[in-house]
C-alpha cells in the first residue's frame, strides 16, 4: 500500500500528545495535515480515504480518552482507511482508552493497522514520567512509527490487515471524579486571558481569569502549560496529600506498549 498523506489528529492540552505523535508521523517523510482537536472539532467532516493514514493520538485521563474528543473524532471519516492509535499516559496506566480511542475510530469507517501507548509527564503530577517523552521514548516512537511504515508498504491492500487487539476492556471504566484543580495567583495574575481563550473545557472566566470553574475543568494542565507568567499550579493540602501518595505509588518507570 501507497500513503500519499497523512492526517495527524491529536487532543495534546499540555502538549505531550502533540510531541509523541508529530514525532511519529515526520518518521513517514510523506506530507502531513495537521489537525488540533484540543479546543474543538472541525466545522464540517472529513473523509479520508484508502490512500491516506489517520494518526490520532489521545492522553488518558483517569482511564479514558477525554470525553469532549469523542464528539471531535466523528468529524473524521474513513473509507476503509488504515489508522495508528496513540494514547499517552502520566505512569500510571493507560486502562481502557487505548481500546475506546480504536473502537471510536472503527466506528467511523477506519482500520486499525497499528496502536501504542506512550508515556509523559504527568499533567497533574509532575514529578511522575518527569521529562517524559525522553530521548529514549521517541527512539522508541521513531522505532514504532518506521514498522508501521513498513507494515503498509508491504501490504497489497488494506483487506491484508487482520483484526488488531489491543489492552482494554468493554464496557468502558467508569472514569473517577478529580477533585484537585489548578488555579492562579491573583498578583502574578496579568488577565491577558491566555489561559481561557485556550482552556478546552472553558472553565476559566475572561474577565476574571484567575478563578476555575471546577464544575467544568477537566484537570488537564492546559492552563498551566501555557501561562505566559507561569502562576497558575495545583496547591492546597489535598493536592500535597494525594501527590505524595501518587508519587509513591507510581514512580517505578513504565515502558510504552505496542500493537502491530
Amino acid at each position: 500500500m501507497t500513503v500519499n498523506d497523512i492526517h495527524l489528529v491529536y487532543f495534546s492540552a499540555a502538549f505531550t500528545v502533540k510531541k509523541t505523535v508529530t514525532e511519529m508521523a515526520s518518521a513517514f517523510g510523506v506530507k502531513t495535515t495537521v489537525h488540533d482537536i484540543t479546543c474543538g472539532a472541525p466545522s464540517e467532516d472529513l473523509v479520508l480515504n484508502e490512500k491516506d493514514l489517520l494518526i490520532i493520538g489521545m492522553p488518558v485521563y483517569a482511564g479514558r480518552i477525554p470525553a469532549s474528543a469523542v464528539n471531535s473524532i466523528d468529524r473524521f471519516k474513513g473509507m476503509g482507511t488504515p489508522a495508528i492509535a496513540v494514547c499517552v499516559y502520566g505512569n500510571r496506566d493507560y486502562d481502557d482508552a487505548l481500546i475506546e480511542l480504536k473502537d471510536a475510530i472503527e466506528a467511523n469507517g477506519f482500520k486499525t493497522i497499528a496502536a501504542a501507548a506512550f508515556i509523559a509527564q504527568h499533567s497533574i503530577f509532575p514529578a511522575v514520567g518527569a521529562g517524559r517523552p525522553d530521548e529514549k521514548d521517541i527512539e522508541t516512537i521513531r522505532d514504532f512509527a518506521l514498522r508501521c511504515k513498513d507494515k503498509l508498504s508491504s501490504a497489497e491492500g488494506i483487506a491484508s490487515f487482520p483484526q488488531l487487539n489491543v489492552k482494554g476492556h468493554r464496557p468502558y471504566k467508569t472514569p473517577g471524579n478529580v477533585p484537585l484543580h489548578p488555579s492562579a495567583d491573583r498578583k502574578s495574575c496579568t488577565r491577558c486571558g491566555t489561559c481561557a481563550r485556550l482552556c478546552p473545557a472553558k472553565a476559566i472566566p475572561e474577565d476574571k481569569p484567575y478563578l476555575t470553574d471546577t464544575s467544568k475543568c477537566i484537570s488537564c494542565g492546559r492552563c498551566i502549560a501555557v501561562c505566559p507568567q507561569k502562576c497558575r499550579r495545583y496547591k492546597g493540602l489535598l493536592y500535597s496529600i494525594a501527590g505524595k501518595k501518587f508519587t509513591k505509588d507510581n514512580s517505578a518507570r513504565k515502558e510504552p506498549e505496542m500493537f502491530i
